[in-house]
């Protein structure tokens, strides 16, 4: 089955609604890792990645961004050079009512207007200027966690700035 485009889902147009007893069959998150590289190490420099906009970021986005910002990571600093942290978690349950395509479809989908719909995924509800994700690393890794962060902002269905939270005076050197 075909995913709709993320477009569908980025807007925040209805209240939350995250009580998954009462609903049945949500598909589990593809996102199940939220903290990754050196977990022991105190690092000096922490570096965020900030939504500019409020949106809903669908759970596959929010893998795709880990994926692409620990990658980069992985292959120019190392495992044991950074701790990188994902700040969001896909509460919100998404609901697609489904409806027939093709020849005489028309006639078949005049059904209820405005259905409940059936879960088809989560998203994290996200607030203008919330930190999505937080890098922690070494003054000299400070341009491959820009690159990385800038890259995993890229999956992302919102604009995002990176800012340093901790150790700015380091990272500028």
């Amino acid at each position: 089955m075909a995913r709709k485009p993320a477009r569908m889902y980025r807007n925040i147009s209805q209240r939350s609604y995250t009580r998954r007893e009462y609903m049945g069959g949500v598909p589990g998150s593809k996102l199940v890792t939220y903290d990754m590289g050196n977990l022991r190490d105190e690092f000096p420099v922490e570096v965020s990645l900030i939504a500019k906009e409020a949106c809903q970021i669908r759970h596959s986005a929010l893998e795709s961004a880990r994926i692409a910002a620990n990658r980069i990571l992985l292959e120019e600093i190392g495992l044991t050079n950074y701790h990188l942290k994902i700040r969001v978690y896909p509460h919100e349950v998404l609901r697609e009512n489904k409806q027939a395509t093709g020849a005489g479809a028309d006639r078949v989908s005049q059904g209820m207007r405005n259905a409940f719909g059936k879960a088809v995924g989560t998203a994290a509800k996200v607030r203008a200027g919330q930190k999505l994700m937080t890098l922690m690393i070494n003054p000299a890794n400070f341009k491959q966690a820009k690159k990385s962060l800038m890259s995993a902002g890229q999956k992302l269905p919102t604009p995002i700035r990176l800012i340093v939270d901790k150790g700015q005076e380091l990272a500028l050197n």
